[in-house]
């Protein structure tokens, strides 16, 4: 089996749209990834492998993230086409390229794209995505390269308003 985890950025700061790629977080998005942390952990879900936009909100989700599993934070990889400019085709193609021995594999990105990717990479994810919102999907598969759209089954779907 193999788990993707697809993971909207955290909180940003609201202004700032002209340097849209260099927006922060906020307090609240950095306190809402720790409990989505904690949630995973206690649900056995933690990264073998770390994909991120290179966008700044995005990279300093990925290394919260990171930092609350113990992965190394220099083993995050940038993917440039998760700012915007990907399809579900390249999301797809991505994903079929891990190596076949990561199983989990965690993919942070940006909305309107992570939410589209969620209900199309599933065939029962139908929520909506917050920042933060973390959906864990399995595919019953051994190797990433058999990984399909619309044929993984929803693990867990997180978000921080649940914690409210």
């Amino acid at each position: 089996m193999k788990r993707l985890v697809i993971i909207r950025h955290a909180k940003t700061e609201q202004f700032g749209y002209e340097r849209d790629f260099a927006r922060e977080l906020t307090d609240r998005g950095i306190n809402d990834v720790a409990k989505i942390v904690e949630d995973l952990k206690e649900w056995k879900v933690s990264p073998d492998r770390i994909i991120s936009s290179p966008a700044q909100r995005a990279i300093h989700t990925a290394q919260l993230f990171a930092k609350g599993f113990e992965y190394p934070v220099d083993k995050i990889i940038e993917v440039e086409g998760l700012y915007f400019d990907y399809t579900t085709k390249d999301f797809i193609k991505l994903v079929q390229s891990t190596d076949i021995h990561i199983d989990n594999l965690f993919v942070i990105g940006h909305n309107p794209f992570m939410h589209y990717v969620a209900q199309n990479m599933s065939v029962d994810y139908d929520g909506h995505m917050p920042t933060s919102s973390t959906v864990v999907l399995d595919f019953e598969v051994e190797d990433w390269a058999d990984v399909e759209a619309r044929t993984g089954l929803l693990f867990l779907h997180l978000y921080p308003k649940i914690y409210k």
